[in-house]
């Protein structure tokens, strides 16, 4: 019998609960998980390098014996080709989500000539508010962070921040 692999995609900049829960939840679900870092052209900035959420990623995950965590460059089927996966999983948050979401699986399903299916796993409640987006904002402004990530996550980000804000006040202006 063959395993089912799965693809669970995004930025993780950073990873949050959210995510987490989405990781294990898919964990019971396939064979095998690859939560994959993609390097994403249309988010200008990020706080974290690729290899650096790669690293929190696996930090965050090392408890999970069937996830993996990589990174790639390039179309997610490429991908899913190479890892020989059929399934990608996304997470969704709330009804906005889904029409960018949908177009998204729809277009993997067309560019994969049908390989590649996706899974939308909705976010459980107490984690439907949250985004990494929303995280880095919070901590932008030095607020509390802990219920949106774990703590090893909230002291990289704090790190990050205390770095780009001692860069800041050495600015004259």
């Amino acid at each position: 019998m063959s395993q089912i692999k799965a693809i669970y995609p995004g930025s993780f900049d950073p990873v949050t609960y959210g995510h987490l829960d989405v990781i294990h939840r898919a964990a019971r679900m396939f064979d095998e998980v690859t939560v994959c870092v993609l390097y994403n052209k249309a988010k200008k900035t990020s706080l974290f390098s690729v290899d650096e959420r790669v690293k929190m990623l696996e930090d965050v995950t090392r408890d999970i014996p069937n996830v993996r965590v990589d990174s790639y460059y390039g179309l997610l089927i490429d991908y899913a080709d190479k890892i020989g996966a059929h399934v990608s999983i996304r997470g969704l948050r709330a009804v906005t989500d889904f029409e960018y979401e949908l177009q998204i699986a729809q277009t993997n399903k067309l560019l994969s000539h049908g390989r590649v299916d996706t899974v939308f796993l909705t976010t459980s409640l107490e984690y439907a508010y949250l985004s990494s987006s929303s995280v880095k904002e919070i901590a932008s402004f030095n607020g509390d962070i802990s219920v949106c990530v774990p703590p090893e996550i909230e002291q990289k980000v704090r790190e990050k921040y205390n770095a780009i804000n001692a860069g800041k006040s050495g600015d004259t202006k």
